[in-house]
């Protein structure tokens, strides 16, 4: 299986920080290998998401500012599909099969405005999750669930400074040792 990496446009100073952090940190704890926020260069959100990555562990790119034509077209010259998620697309159910025997990697492309037209054109396939409006995390977070087969608590995440030790009644984080190589 090739690199999965997650495709944000319309990412919007400001109004959408905190939802493309939202989405960079669902990408990353559910498997996907980076992010790439089109069009606006945005350092505050990429300084997060590599702090969580040096902190946490794990092998996770993110850049922004690269326009979302030349990502989607870079992609897909290099061997790899591209998936929109919309609640104008195919079930989810129906297509999962498809795009998981994809032996190039895959693009998933969400929104956090009106998507262009083009991109609808562009996708190998538009995949809806509800077929109703929903979240772009919630459905990029469904998405990566369904891809990965649920394996998301049998993931492992490399170079970690801390880990979350799971409890039923506190928070448990631990110093992890530093790994020899």
């Amino acid at each position: 299986m090739g690199r999965l990496v997650v495709l944000r446009i319309g990412h919007r100073f400001f109004r959408d920080s905190r939802v493309t952090t939202h989405v960079c940190l669902t990408a990353r704890a559910l498997g996907a290998d980076g992010v790439i926020i089109a069009d606006r260069q945005d350092k505050t959100v990429e300084a997060t998401i590599r702090e969580v990555g040096k902190r946490f562990g794990g092998h996770f790119s993110i850049e922004s500012g690269k326009p979302w034509r030349t990502s989607i077209r870079e992609w897909r010259h290099n061997g790899g599909k591209v998936v929109h998620l919309t609640a104008y697309g195919l079930p989810l159910p129906e297509v999962i099969q498809e795009i998981q025997q994809t032996s190039g990697g895959l693009l998933v492309v969400v929104g956090s405005e009106k998507m262009p037209g083009e991109v609808f054109k562009l996708a190998d396939w538009n995949v809806s999750v509800t077929n109703q409006p929903m979240s772009e995390v919630a459905a990029l977070a469904v998405f990566l669930d369904w891809h990965h087969k649920h394996n998301a608590f049998d993931t492992a995440f490399p170079n970690a400074q801390i880990r979350i030790v799971p409890s039923h009644d506190r928070k448990n984080v631990q110093q992890v040792e530093p790994e020899e190589g």
